[in-house]
C-alpha cells in the first residue's frame, strides 16, 4: 500500500505532500521524506557503479526502514518525487510505471498558466489525479 507521495523542488522545498494514512502519521511521513532527500543528493552527487546512471530518472529504492520502503525519482529539472510504501515485495517495473504516470500528472499541473513555478501545488485536480493513480496502482499490484 502506498502510504505517501511527495514532490520536492530543486531547492529541497516541499511542493506537494499527500498521505494516505491516519492523520497521526503525517509528521512521521514528513520526516521520512526529508531524510530521503539526503539519499537522493548523495546518489546524484556521488554516483557509484551499482546506482542508476545520471540520465536515469528512476532512482529506485532509496532506503528501507522498519515499516516502510522509500523510492525516488528525479526529473530533468531536478524536481524530486518520493514515494513511501509499506509493501514488502514491490517490482521496479511497477514503481517505474507509477512514477511515469505521476510525472505526467505533475507536468500537467505545473503547465497551468496560473501556477507559479517553485511554489506549492494547490491544484485540486492534481490531488484527485494523484489519488486515482495511487488507487489504480494498488488495485493493479494486488492482482
Amino acid at each position: 500500500m502506498i502510504v505517501s507521495v511527495a514532490v520536492v523542488g530543486q531547492q529541497n522545498n516541499p511542493l506537494y505532500l499527500q498521505s494516505f494514512t491516519e492523520a497521526g502519521d503525517e509528521l512521521k511521513l514528513h520526516h521520512i521524506v526529508h531524510c530521503s532527500l539526503d539519499v537522493i543528493d548523495e546518489r546524484v552527487n556521488n554516483p557509484k557503479k551499482n546506482w542508476p546512471t545520471l540520465n536515469e530518472t528512476f532512482l529506485g529504492l532509496l532506503y528501507p526502514s522498519e515499516n516502510y520502503k522509500v523510492y525516488g525519482y528525479l526529473t530533468n529539472t531536478k524536481v524530486k518525487f518520493i514515494l513511501v510504501t509499506n509493501e514488502i515485495d514491490v517490482k521496479d517495473a511497477d514503481m517505474r510505471n507509477f512514477f511515469r504516470r505521476f510525472h505526467t500528472a505533475y507536468v500537467d499541473a505545473v503547465s497551468n498558466p496560473f501556477h507559479v513555478p517553485g511554489k506549492k501545488i494547490t491544484s485540486r485536480s492534481f490531488a484527485v489525479r494523484v489519488s486515482a493513480i495511487v488507487k489504480s496502482f494498488e488495485s493493479g499490484s494486488n492482482a
